[in-house]
C-alpha cells in the first residue's frame, strides 16, 4: 500500500526566533506601511502625529504581549486567537472569535493581492510603458503564494527573510537621506509631540498606526512549529521592537524631509508616491527604482505570511471538528496544512475575480477598505484576547507566573485596547474616507458583530449536536485524544 499523502500534524521544531520574526515582520509589510499606509494616514487625518501613533501602539501592544506570551506557555495551537479566547472565555466565545479571525485575515490577504496587482502594474508601466491589467499580477502573485504555501515552512521563512532584509535596507537608506538633507525647518521632533494624541483625530491616528502592526500577533500561530516555547516569546518582543522602531523612525524621517508643517499637504499631493518623490530628490534614480520594486515585493511577502496564517486557522478549525475535517489534514511530505492552503487560495482567487469582473476600484475597495476592515477585526480580537488572558489565569491559579504577567498587565492592556477600539469604531468613516452618515462606516463594524454571533451560534450548536467536537475546541494537537463518544463532561 503506498504511503499516505496526508497527515494531521504540523511540522515540529522547524522555526527558530529569526524565522518567526521574518514571518511576523513580513506580514506587517514595512515598505507598504511606510510608503502607503502612513502617507495615507497623513492625508486622511490631516495631522502630522502619525510617527507618535506608531510609538503609542507599540507601547500598548508591548503591554498586551506581556500576558499574551505568558499564556502562550499554556496554549500551543495554530488557531492563536481562537484558542486563547476559547480557553479564557469559553468555547462558544472561541468559535465566535475563530470566525472573526478567519474573515479578518482573509480580508487582509485579498486586500494585499489587490495592492500587489495595482502596484506591479504601475511599476511595469513606469519602467517599460507597458500596460497590463492589475488582476493579471494579482493572479500571478496568488499562484506563487499557492505553490509556496504547500512547501516546508522553513523554506518559506528563508524566502521571506531575503525579501524582508532587502526592503528594510532600502527604507533605512531612504531614512538616512531624508535626515541628512532635511527641509528648511531642519531636523526637529515636532511630530513626536504627545499633544498630537490629544486632538480629535486621535482615533484615526491610532487605527492607522495599528493597521501597520497587523501580523505581529502571528508569532503564536507558528507556535506548534517553533523550536521551543521561548522561541515564540522572544520573536514576539523582537518583532514589536523592529516594527515600532522602524515605522516611527521612517515616518518621522519623512516629516523631516518635507518639514512637519508640510507633510499633510505633500501627502495629499503625491499620495503613495511621496516616499519615492522625496527619495528621488536626494538619491540616484537606481535606488528609487529598486525601492519601487521592493514596494511590490513587500506586498508579496505580506501575502505569503498571511496565507500561512489563514491556512493554519483553517487547519486548527478542521482538526478540532469545528470546520471541515478535510481542513485538518497536512502534507506528509512537507507537513504544510495543504487543505487549508488550497482553500485559502481558492477564496482569494474568487474575490479577485469578482472585483475584476465588477470593475470596482481595486485600490479603494479591495486594498484600502479590505485592509482597514481586517484591521478592525484583528483589533477586536486583540482586545478580547487580553480579557481572555485574565479569564484563563483567574481560573487556573496553579502556575509560576507573577501577578503582573497574569493579571495587572492584561487588565491594563484590555482597558487601553477597549478605548482604542471605541475610538476606532467612532472614527471608522474617516478611516475609510467616506462622508458622514455613509452606511459603510457602521455596516463594517456591525458585520463583524454578525460574524462573531454566527460563529458563537455554531459553537452552541456543536455543544448540543457534536459534543465530542465541542470538547476539542482549543485543544490543538491534543484534540485527537477526544474521540466521538469519549468527550469529557462538564466542558463550558
Amino acid at each position: 500500500m503506498p504511503p499516505s499523502k496526508v497527515s494531521a500534524a504540523l511540522a515540529r521544531a522547524r522555526l527558530g526566533v529569526t524565522s518567526i520574526v521574518f514571518f511576523t515582520v513580513a506580514a506587517a509589510a514595512p515598505e507598504t506601511v511606510v510608503g502607503g499606509g502612513a502617507v495615507s494616514g497623513f492625508a486622511v487625518s490631516g495631522v502630522s502625529g502619525i510617527p507618535l501613533g506608531y510609538l503609542a501602539i507599540a507601547l500598548i501592544l508591548g503591554l498586551f504581549a506581556v500576558g499574551y506570551v505568558t499564556m502562550s506557555r499554556h496554549v500551543e495551537n495554530a488557531g492563536a486567537f481562537y484558542a486563547y479566547i476559547a480557553k479564557g472565555l469559553g468555547r462558544v466565545a472561541g468559535t465566535g472569535a475563530g470566525a472573526v479571525a478567519l474573515v479578518s485575515y482573509l480580508m487582509i490577504l485579498v486586500s494585499l493581492a489587490g495592492g500587489l496587482g495595482v502596484g506591479a502594474s504601475d511599476f511595469l508601466h513606469q519602467v517599460s510603458g507597458a500596460s497590463v491589467p492589475w488582476w493579471v499580477f494579482a493572479g500571478c502573485g496568488l499562484a506563487a503564494v499557492a505553490v509556496l504555501g504547500v512547501l516546508r515552512i522553513d523554506v518559506n521563512g528563508r524566502v521571506l527573510g531575503v525579501l524582508l532584509l532587502a526592503e528594510v535596507a532600502v527604507i533605512l537608506i531612504y531614512d538616512t537621506a531624508f535626515v541628512s538633507a532635511p527641509s528648511p525647518a531642519g531636523v526637529v521632533l515636532d511630530t513626536l509631540n504627545p499633544g498630537q494624541l490629544m486632538t480629535g483625530a486621535a482615533g484615526v491616528i491610532l487605527v492607522i498606526a495599528f493597521t501597520g502592526f497587523i501580523g505581529f500577533e502571528n508569532s503564536t500561530v507558528l507556535a506548534e512549529e517553533a523550536k521551543n516555547p521561548r522561541t515564540v516569546i522572544y520573536a514576539t518582543y523582537i518583532s514589536l521592537v523592529v516594527i515600532g522602531g522602524l515605522y516611527s523612525l521612517s515616518t518621522w524621517a519623512m516629516t523631516v524631509a518635507t518639514g512637519p508643517g508640510n507633510i499633510v499637504s505633500q501627502a495629499e499631493t503625491h499620495s503613495t508616491e511621496l516616499l519615492f518623490v522625496l527619495a528621488a530628490q536626494r538619491l540616484p534614480g537606481t535606488l528609487v527604482t529598486i525601492g519601487s520594486a521592493l514596494y511590490v515585493t513587500s506586498l508579496f511577502a505580506a501575502m505569503l505570511s498571511f496565507h500561512h496564517v489563514c491556512s493554519r486557522y483553517l487547519f486548527a478549525l478542521g482538526r478540532e471538528g469545528v470546520g471541515l475535517r478535510w481542513w485538518g489534514t497536512t502534507s506528509s511530505r512537507t507537513a504544510a496544512p495543504a487543505a487549508g492552503s488550497l482553500t485559502t487560495t481558492a477564496i482569494s482567487i474568487v474575490v479577485v475575480v469578482l472585483v475584476a469582473v465588477t470593475g470596482i476600484d481595486p485600490i479603494t475597495y479591495l486594498f484600502f477598505w479590505g485592509a482597514s476592515a481586517g484591521a478592525l477585526g484583528v483589533l477586536s480580537l486583540v482586545m478580547l484576547t487580553s480579557v481572555a488572558v485574565l479569564g484563563y489565569f483567574l481560573g487556573n491559579r496553579e502556575h509560576e507566573h507573577s501577578r503582573w504577567r497574569t493579571l495587572v498587565a492584561p487588565a491594563i492592556a484590555a482597558l487601553v485596547l477597549a478605548v482604542v477600539l471605541l475610538l476606532t469604531v467612532l472614527s471608522f468613516g474617516t478611516v475609510l474616507g467616506v462622508e458622514d452618515g455613509d452606511p459603510a462606516a457602521w455596516a463594517i463594524p456591525l458585520g463583524f458583530l454578525v460574524v462573531f454571533a454566527l460563529g458563537a451560534t455554531w459553537g452552541a450548536v456543536l455543544k448540543r449536536t457534536r459534543p465530542w467536537a465541542y470538547a476539542r475546541i482549543g485543544l490543538g494537537a491534543r484534540a485527537a485524544a477526544v474521540q466521538p463518544g469519549k468527550e469529557s463532561a462538564g466542558v463550558r
